[in-house]
């Protein structure tokens, strides 16, 4: 558990809940969805006392499923957005594990970003002055924001307001935008393991054996696209909830237009992932068939080549099965010069069909 006072220019961090709301600025409480479940009692407790409002059980329910997909939902106490974030290899088993990382990655198959790839939900309950959100057990994403809190707060007081979060929405939409940066981010490798095998498919020379991985990969993609468009739901969901708020003053509507902008940035960030992943499918799809196509194409030229040289000798087999005629009669058989014109002619006869079919073409490659 990790709590933050985050105020206009400062940050203080604990580790335990707080007497209660500060006179500015919000609470922001971070939990590990294991402990999250543990605390769930003493949680509702302090809203109700700070807030004097508690979560739905049935919201509470959502908090703790690990294989619940992306989407927003309201309530008039609160919001709550379930957001996927992209994890490296570790899930919640890792409870009865700690420390051990359960996807590792097979360097003795190639280099593969397909088995680092796995997502868990990220959850957010934002009140008027509180924001919860409960992460994956050692949650990378969590880890990183409190630092740039924390650092920011070392900043002049100017800086400081700048970076800071001003509202707990705000907060929970620079979490959900460095969860997308995530994806941006394995773009640039997928695009290098797919290139890498598209290269290897169109190489008539290599021999590509990596059918598993490239099954795979399309399944992977697929599911990126699921959870891409999941999460374009949920922050078109959130988006449209903004457009109901109440407005009193100007300062509030100023800080309502800035949550629109960075729910439209994350938005936009979203859907160039989804036009990503959709372009990587398409790719993979479009090698294999440039694949295929040049086998079937190297197929037809082997083919072409055996069917000349089959037409190359079977004139000659033809001369050589009238020599194997028993006949008493037979033009040059008893001659001494018979096998050498023969051999010539027969020469002569390959020489000649081999430049037909070269002009033709039937023999280039």
């Amino acid at each position: 558990m990790r709590v933050f006072n985050i105020q206009t220019h400062q940050v203080s961090e604990e580790d335990r809940l707080p007497g209660g709301l500060p006179e500015q600025g919000f609470v922001w409480m971070a939990f590990a969805r294991r402990e999250f479940e543990l605390l769930q009692a003493q949680i509702q407790t302090w809203l109700q006392d700070a807030c004097g409002v508690e979560v739905y059980e049935l919201h509470l329910q959502d908090v703790l499923n690990n294989q619940l997909p992306s989407h927003y939902d309201y309530t008039s106490d609160y919001d709550l957005l379930v957001f996927r974030r992209l994890a490296r290899g570790r899930s919640e088993t890792d409870l009865s594990k700690p420390g051990e990382v359960l996807h590792q990655e097979n360097r003795k198959a190639g280099p593969s970003i397909l088995r680092k790839i796995d997502t868990s939900p990220v959850a957010f309950l934002v009140f008027d002055r509180v924001v919860i959100s409960v992460h994956p057990t050692d949650c990378a994403v969590r880890t990183v924001f409190a630092s740039r809190l924390l650092n920011a707060a070392q900043m002049a007081p100017a800086q400081a307001a700048h970076r800071l979060p001003g509202s707990p929405a705000d907060l929970m939409l620079r979490m959900v935008s460095s969860v997308v940066d995530g994806y941006l981010d394995l773009r640039r490798e997928l695009t290098r393991q797919l290139d890498h095998w598209q290269s290897e498919l169109i190489n008539p020379q290599a021999s590509f054996n990596n059918w598993s991985d490239l099954l795979n990969a399309r399944l992977t993609l697929h599911y990126l696209d699921e959870v891409c468009e999941d999460q374009r739901a949920a922050i078109k969901d959130w988006i449209e909830a903004l457009d109901t708020w109440q407005v009193s003053d100007t300062s509030t509507q100023e800080n309502l237009e800035m949550l629109r902008v960075r729910s439209r940035d994350v938005l936009e960030h979203i859907e160039r992932v989804v036009h990503h992943v959709g372009r990587l499918e398409q790719s993979a799809e479009t090698a294999v068939q440039m694949h295929f196509n040049a086998q079937s194409n190297r197929t037809n030229e082997i083919m072409r080549t055996l069917t000349v040289l089959t037409a190359i000798f079977l004139p000659l087999n033809l001369i050589t099965g009238f020599f194997g005629m028993n006949f008493e009669n037979f033009p040059l058989l008893h001659s001494e010069e018979g096998l050498f014109l023969t051999e010539l002619f027969m020469l002569a006869v390959a020489v000649g069909l081999a430049w037909v079919f070269w002009r033709k073409r039937y023999l280039s490659t």
